[in-house]
């Protein structure tokens, strides 16, 4: 149901019969006046009896009474009524005073100086001075609104921090919730302002931090983010909504608080309510190794950490707390071994026989929680059940001790680079799921191994326990968002799985129930998405950006020297070679989504003084989590300009493009044509032929060409636009177009073995949304000159008879090979996905005809069909199973 205003009419429009217009209430009238006429409204009644400004003047009437300056002498007063303002969910709700008349001056509101008053007009102004004094009180002069009901705003649920939660709202002297439908960033915006932060930066549907209790006071609520109040936005009214707490809206504001911000508004936590969890590690060594993998168990508790009471405590326990830390699975613990960290700590100091093996630093224990009992699926400790301690503590968890886990790490983040090795290739021999499309490690779309084939899983009834069972398969903790609506972009191909249902024990999402889907069922638009917690590493604090206009961009500063104890030492990246391969790792170190551009010169950022060149040689493949992992010149600096203009730099973006080649259409629309060289003059210059074609008798000949069309989608969560700006694109006169991208996509006819022996390339001289989806719109549209790219959701179509959409075969012998065609091949925009921008088909060439079959985007199949592919022996026959 669509939102309407709230309380119709607010303040400062007019109202049928609420006195607005040439007998409204003039400006300077006695504060009293103004009070009786307010509370007459209240009654619902406007009183039309005479009145005086200054003592002097005519009786005249208000509102619907108010026909003429003055009432007739003799004429009897009568209340006119004032129609009661009622509020969207059917309360009564004061209305605001009217603006004052222009006209109502000294000496003109009447219409002379001498009056005589008939006795119903005595009886009228006396009942309207007793309802004064009964009920109105007196306001300063000016329009004044009517007091709303005081709202106050909390932050609840978990697992959250301070400036994030779901939104709660103190209506009629009860807490409620904000249903998520239609819920905007703009909403956040106004709520986040409630609550003294400056702006919102994200928001959450489905419950993300719990389920509410009690009222759900909106609905529908759209605000277009100057409001003042939620109440002035539009909704449903105050508690009419059609929602299950299901649907509980949060929001995530920007950790900076108003200046000056006064307010019962604070911050709220439930008592039983814990938010940061964290393993400290005991045993030196472990101290300075990353991941931390064991330790005592601490809550966040005031402005410290506390301990949890290990009475009662199990591998379940365990289970939840190595999830949450990033980890797929916990391991027995030696209790004895940390027996003695409580004895030392009784006797407040180091115990002898430990030595340096235990740092205990001479502290009290401080036990907040005991009796914990947990199922081993939450994804979070608040979601167990657990008691808190009440009052003095130090006597607390007499027969135990602090609750220790050790957690087993997932292969990523295996130390020892041989069993990482071994690890990773045993798991990718097994698996049978895989993320795709997102920014950081542990999150993306959920793609399916089914027949060979990768496929999607639908988002119906996905929750976190199934995106708990994606994640530790996958190495990683529990799942810390279950994210629905192809928030991660839209996958192609099959959709696998629907309806997935894990109690949260199953090892596999294959072990859980779930439905085979139909094509009516699901689209791609509907593709489940996982966030999955991962290890804390501390790569974000051996990198930092400098001199750019935002955190999101700047020149590169690496730490060098960490690992030796000594100060860190900041330096610059060699630009030579740098690209938005290398710019990716770095957003990702920096948590900062993709990279825009990578930057081989930054002269413009010269803002810090940091200026030595400590790394060189820099070239990574794009997945590595770390500059460090990518490979480089180690200590011995290679770089030719060493200059600070010749630092390498990135502009980083927390949404990316994902272009995708239509492999179907390719291998519908292929053919030969044997087209004239004298046809075949622009081709030429724009290097679409191979290079035999310069040694040809021109204009005499031809040459022979295999044409398809180009279907290219963008089915990422941002615009591709080209990498140059018009300024900077280039004009060719014999085909009269510009090139906005002088390699757009590449054309190779392979050999089974790989070999190349035909290729062919296409400049992007027209990007444009050709075709889009459905409630999609056209963004860019070559003509006259105007601004090229694919908007998200649309595609763009290369027609097989345009010029240099083929691939010249005149010199390849009859055999079978394998057509590939690769999009944004030396990665000049930056993309989410770079692994499915190549596309291969099986083909057979006879001399005369030419057979393409098994067309598929590059990652689409298993490694097993892969392999049986590039394998592929020839066809006997033009028959095509």
């Amino acid at each position: 149901m669509p939102g309407t205003l709230q309380g119709e009419g607010r303040a400062g429009g007019p109202v049928p019969g609420s006195g607005a217009g040439p007998g409204a209430e003039p400006p300077g009238a006695a504060g009293p006046r103004r009070g009786r006429i307010r509370a007459g409204r209240r009654a619902g009644t406007a009183p039309c009896g005479p009145g005086r400004r200054g003592g002097t003047g005519r009786p005249r009437t208000l509102g619907r009474c108010a026909g003429r300056a003055g009432a007739e002498r003799g004429g009897s007063a009568r209340l006119c009524s004032a129609r009661p303002r009622r509020h969207s969910a059917g309360r009564f709700r004061p209305a605001p005073p009217q603006p004052r008349s222009p006209w109502g001056r000294e000496g003109h509101a009447a219409m002379g100086h001498h009056s005589t008053w008939t006795w119903q007009e005595l009886l009228v102004l006396l009942g309207g001075l007793w309802l004064w004094g009964g009920n109105a009180q007196p306001t300063p002069p000016g329009p004044t609104r009517s007091p709303a009901p005081q709202l106050k705003f909390r932050l609840a649920g978990y697992p959250r921090k301070h400036n994030e939660g779901r939104i709660e709202v103190f209506y009629n002297d009860e807490w409620g919730t904000i249903c998520d439908d239609d819920f905007t960033l703009a909403n956040a915006h106004v709520l986040c302002r409630h609550l003294g932060f400056v702006a919102a930066t994200g928001w959450a549907h489905s419950a993300k931090y719990g389920k509410g209790v009690g009222r759900i006071w909106l609905d529908n609520v759209n605000c277009a983010g100057g409001e003042k109040s939620i109440g002035d936005c539009k909704h449903r009214g105050w508690g009419n909504s059609d929602c299950s707490h299901e649907e509980d809206a949060g929001v995530i504001c920007k950790d900076e608080r108003i200046p000056g911000f006064k307010d019962s508004n604070v911050i709220e936590t439930e008592q039983s309510h814990v938010e940061e969890v964290r393993l400290r590690p005991v045993v030196s060594g472990a101290r300075r190794r990353l991941p931390v993998t064991e330790g005592v168990v601490e809550v966040r508790y005031k402005d410290g950490w506390a301990q949890i009471c290990d009475e009662g405590w199990d591998t379940k326990n365990s289970r939840v707390i190595c999830g949450m830390m990033g980890f797929p699975a916990e391991k027995k613990v030696n209790r004895n071994f940390y027996k003695r960290l409580k004895r030392a700590a009784r006797t407040k100091g180091r115990s002898p026989r430990l030595g340096s093996r235990l740092f205990t630093e001479r502290q009290q224990l401080n036990y907040r929680l005991h009796s914990v009992s947990c199922t081993g699926t939450e994804v979070h400790l608040s979601m167990c059940t657990f008691q808190f301690y009440q009052g003095n503590t130090s006597t607390a968890c007499g027969a135990g001790m602090p609750a220790v886990v050790s957690c087993l790490p997932g292969p990523l983040f295996t130390s020892g680079s041989t069993h990482k090795k071994k690890q990773r290739q045993q798991q990718q021999g097994q698996l049978r799921i895989r993320l795709k499309g997102g920014a950081k490690a542990g999150e993306g779309r959920v793609e399916v191994l089914k027949s060979n084939e990768w496929g999607t899983v639908c988002d119906d009834r996905w929750n976190l326990l199934s995106a708990s069972v994606v994640c530790r398969e996958l190495g990683f903790g529990s799942a810390k968002e279950a994210l629905t609506g192809a928030r991660m972009g839209q996958g192609t191909g099959p959709i696998h799985l629907n309806e997935v249902q894990c109690l949260g024990t199953e090892k596999s999402l294959w072990s859980c129930p779930f439905k085979n889907i139909t094509q009516e069922d699901c689209k791609h638009a509907e593709d489940a998405a996982v966030r999955c917690n991962i290890p804390y590493m501390g790569y974000e604090n051996l990198i930092r950006l400098s001199g750019g206009r935002s955190r999101f961009e700047g020149r590169v500063e690496v730490a060098v020297g960490a690992g030796d104890g000594d100060e860190l030492r900041w330096g610059l990246v060699c630009g030579e070679g740098w690209g938005t391969l290398e710019a990716m790792v770095v957003c990702r170190q920096l948590g900062l989504g993709f990279a825009n551009h990578g930057l081989q010169e930054t002269w413009y950022w010269d803002a810090s003084n940091v200026t030595e060149m400590v790394l060189s040689g820099v070239k990574c493949a794009g997945h590595e989590m770390s500059l460090s992992h990518c490979q480089h010149h180690g200590s011995s600096l290679s770089c030719r300009n060493t200059g600070t203009r010749f630092a390498a730099g990135v502009i980083c973006s927390e949404t990316a493009s994902d272009l995708l080649l239509h492999a179907p259409l390719v291998q519908e629309t292929a053919y030969i044509e044997d087209r004239p060289l004298h046809m075949l003059y622009c081709a030429a210059e724009e290097n679409c032929l191979s290079s035999s074609a310069r040694l040809a008798n021109w204009p005499y000949g031809h040459r022979r060409l295999l044409r398809f069309s180009s279907q290219i989608h963008n089915n990422g969560r941002a615009d591709f636009r080209p990498k140059a700006g018009r300024h900077s694109w280039v004009w060719h006169e014999c085909h009269r177009h510009y090139h906005s991208m002088d390699i757009f996509t590449h054309y190779d006819i392979l050999t089974p073995n790989g070999t190349k022996v035909a290729e062919g390339h296409k400049a992007s001289f027209c990007l444009e949304d050709t075709e889009c989806e459905e409630d999609v719109a056209k963004r860019y549209e070559c003509a006259n000159f105007g601004e090229q790219g694919i908007t998200v959701g649309c595609w763009d179509l290369y027609r097989h008879d345009i010029d240099c959409q083929w691939i010249d075969i005149t010199d390849v012998k009859p055999g079978n090979y394998i057509l590939q065609v690769v999009i944004n091949p030396n990665f000049e925009v930056a993309e989410s996905d770079f692994t499915n921008n190549a596309m291969k088909c099986n083909c057979k060439y006879d001399g005369h005809r030419i057979w393409v079959h098994s067309c598929h985007i590059g990652d689409a199949l298993s490694e097993e069909a892969s392999k049986r592919f590039e394998q592929y022996p020839g066809q006997l026959n033009n028959q095509i199973s």
